[in-house]
């Protein structure tokens, strides 16, 4: 069961939509849910060492503080509205810190939710995604930030590749799929396997678990994942799409594979990742 959820808020508008999206989550499973707000440590400019470099430095601080705690308390305003046992954290660490430390803190949750990266800007989202994929053994749900419903159940998409952390995803995901009207299981390969059929075996593991399963196998010839995944996503009129999150951890900087960047800068559904 999902019981306790963290969610990154967004400090740089009130139009939060991975908060609204976690509060629709915790209200469907009665859950608990904590809100974090980072007031990122502002970079420091080597050029920038006299007393006014340093006063744009202490302005620029209260203004990031400010706006991490208007986003805590937009977040307690809404969770309250809705009913929930929430509580909310205000937190002051440098980017990277940031992401490390969201990471080891949703260990502790069986879900965190994050709104995805704006296209313009900076994208602390990013970051704090990668966090939690690679530091929090656990689930992340990652919400479009074009995102205007809540959850919805209707139709689940999960992307099967046989990977182990395909596998982890699928586990992840039961308590959402449970739920779920219908669930397709997706396999995409670059050539037609006559007398295989590709995702039977996860297909039939779900089924006993009582779920309404449909399996699709797309070829897909063009080598690119991500486009085949969205294109899918938009036909069949997906809720959420459930995959395994790649990449691994160099040298502690995070390093995302391919087709699990190209779904977190383009994604048009709320996706549930694990690694």
């Amino acid at each position: 069961m999902i019981r306790d959820i963290l969610v990154n808020l967004d400090t740089n508008s009130a139009q939060d939509a991975a908060r609204d999206y976690a509060i629709s989550v915790a209200s469907m499973f009665e859950a608990h849910l904590t809100g974090v707000a980072f007031a990122y440590e502002p970079v420091n400019p080597g050029t920038l060492f006299d007393s006014i470099g340093t006063a744009i430095i202490a302005q620029y601080r209260d203004e990031l503080r400010t706006a991490a705690q208007t986003a805590r308390n937009l977040f307690a305003n809404a969770a309250q509205g809705a009913g929930l046992l929430s509580q909310a954290h205000v937190l002051e660490l440098g980017l990277a810190g940031a992401a490390t430390t969201f990471g080891r803190i949703a260990r502790n949750y069986d879900l965190s939710i994050i709104g995805q990266a704006r296209p313009s800007g900076e994208a602390p989202e990013e970051a704090i995604i990668e966090g939690a994929l690679f530091e929090s053994g656990r689930p992340v749900l990652i919400v479009p930030y074009i995102q205007k419903t809540g959850l919805k159940l209707d139709r689940v998409m999960v992307c099967w590749d046989g990977s182990r952390n395909a596998a982890r995803a699928v586990a992840d995901a039961l308590p959402l799929l449970r739920r779920a009207g219908a669930v397709e299981v997706v396999t995409i390969d670059s050539v037609e396997r006559r007398n295989e059929v590709a995702g039977a075996d996860i297909a039939e593991h779900l089924a006993r678990c009582g779920l309404k399963i449909e399996l699709k196998s797309i070829v897909d010839k063009t080598n690119d994942t991500t486009s085949t995944i969205l294109n899918h996503v938009a036909d069949s009129c997906a809720d959420l799409v459930v995959m395994g999150g790649y990449g691994h951890s160099r040298l502690r900087e995070f390093v995302l594979g391919g087709a699990t960047r190209g779904m977190l800068r383009s994604m048009t559904a709320p996706t549930l990742m694990a690694h």
